[in-house]
């Protein structure tokens, strides 16, 4: 599978074909804009190459024509991956891959910035909603350091979590219960509870120890 910016010769091989034998390269690219590649023969039309470089991440289609002898359209869908570490736009990260590292005392997984950013997608989305804690007003980080540190060990608690468990346990099911200060979260109940929770328990401890005067959770409630 290539990545964003891998120049890759693609081939298309024509039988029967003979002088007659033309192949021509559309290239469609995940965004739906259309280009197209000089393509060439070295042996009288029956093996016929081009160049094609993958400029963005995606489902990409390349589509021969064939005219003349062994006429023809062939299409190839190619997948290509995102440039390696690339972390997804939008949201914030509480912790880098140095950071994970750090807490791991070992090398951290290849996909670590994907992994950071899911886990801090999960803080925002499952714990911080109800929380009260000093922001910077651009973008959203906590300002008092302490915070900081008990965020960015929550996210690298999790991102070990799913390495022990596998992050596919993220389906299987809601959070039973956690209390933080004087809130208790609490997401499920009777019939829809399910297996273990998907949050590690490293996670809720580094926000439990938080104090009060800088990280606390107040009551609300949905409509």
């Amino acid at each position: 599978m290539p990545d964003v910016g891998d120049s890759v010769t693609v081939t298309l091989t024509v039988d029967p074909h003979n002088e007659t034998t033309l192949a021509t390269l559309a290239i469609t690219s995940p965004s739906g804009v259309a280009t197209s590649a000089p393509t060439g023969t070295a042996d009288d039309g029956a093996t016929w190459t081009a160049t094609v470089t993958y400029t963005s991440a995606g489902v990409w289609r390349l589509s021969w024509t064939v005219t003349g002898a062994g006429a023809g359209i062939t299409h190839q869908l190619v997948s290509v991956a995102p440039v390696p570490g690339t972390v997804p736009a939008g949201g914030r990260t509480y912790a880098t891959t140095t950071q994970l590292a750090e807490y791991l005392g070992e090398a951290p997984p290849l996909d670590s910035a994907r992994l950071l950013l899911e886990a801090s997608r999960m803080l925002d989305r499952d714990f911080l909603t109800p929380a009260v804690y000093d922001v910077d007003s651009v973008t959203g980080m906590p300002t008092d350091s302490e915070v900081a540190a008990a965020f960015a060990e929550a996210v690298c608690a999790q991102v070990q979590f799913w390495g022990e468990v596998g992050e596919e346990t993220d389906i299987s099911g809601p959070l039973q219960g956690v209390t933080i200060g004087s809130v208790s979260l609490q997401f499920g109940a009777g019939d829809n509870r399910s297996g273990p929770s998907y949050y590690a328990p490293k996670l809720s401890r580094a926000l439990q120890a938080l104090p009060a005067s800088k990280f606390r959770m107040v009551a609300w409630s949905g409509c």
